[in-house]
């Protein structure tokens, strides 16, 4: 209460004192003047500091130049949290930039990977249409020396009684390590 009232007591000095100066200023006929910031609060603190040294207590000239230095103090820590605050949002918009670039890569990448697999499954369909025409032996022969994975889905796709002929005229060896990846790719 008491700092609320000294507060409002020597802002309704400095605006005295201010039309004071205005009214003796264009009675002079002077120019107005414009100062600086930092030339402002350092004439503020000096017509503070008079007025205060005329009223004669000390601590409460002390006592008001901490609340103005703090005044100061508080309006530059403002300025910096909103000059910080700019920067978040700055680098929100920024992230948020990067994130739909990095979607839209993601979405070129996985359309890419689904494009590779249906050419796979197109080529995997046109070997079973090739094989299925096949005699058992050639298809045999052909499966035989094929990589091991695409035989298997090859002999997926293919009719079981044309399967079993083509396992039938296999080496054995051969045969049998199909029929056991073929077996584990069915579960």
């Amino acid at each position: 209460m008491k700092t609320t009232f000294l507060v409002l007591l020597i802002l309704s000095f400095m605006s005295l004192s201010h039309a004071k100066n205005e009214k003796t200023d264009k009675e002079k006929g002077s120019v107005k003047r414009n100062y600086t910031e930092e030339e402002f609060q350092k004439s503020v603190l000096e017509e503070v500091d008079k007025y205060l040294k005329k009223v004669g207590n000390r601590k409460l000239v002390e006592f008001s130049k901490e609340l103005v230095k703090k005044d100061q103090s508080l309006k530059l820590k403002e300025m910096d949290i909103s000059k910080m605050k700019q920067e978040l949002t700055h680098n929100q918009n920024t992230f948020k930039k990067k994130i739909v670039e990095f979607q839209k890569k993601q979405e070129r990448f996985i359309g890419c990977v689904d494009q590779k697999e249906l050419d796979k499954n197109k080529r995997v369909t046109h070997m079973v249409d090739v094989i299925s025409g096949m005699r058992p032996q050639n298809a045999a022969d052909v499966l035989s020396v094929q990589d091991s994975t695409i035989s298997v889905l090859i002999l997926e796709k293919l009719d079981a009684t044309k399967v079993s002929k083509i396992f039938n005229t296999m080496d054995k060896e051969i045969s049998a390590r199909l029929q056991k990846q073929y077996m584990n790719m069915k579960k």
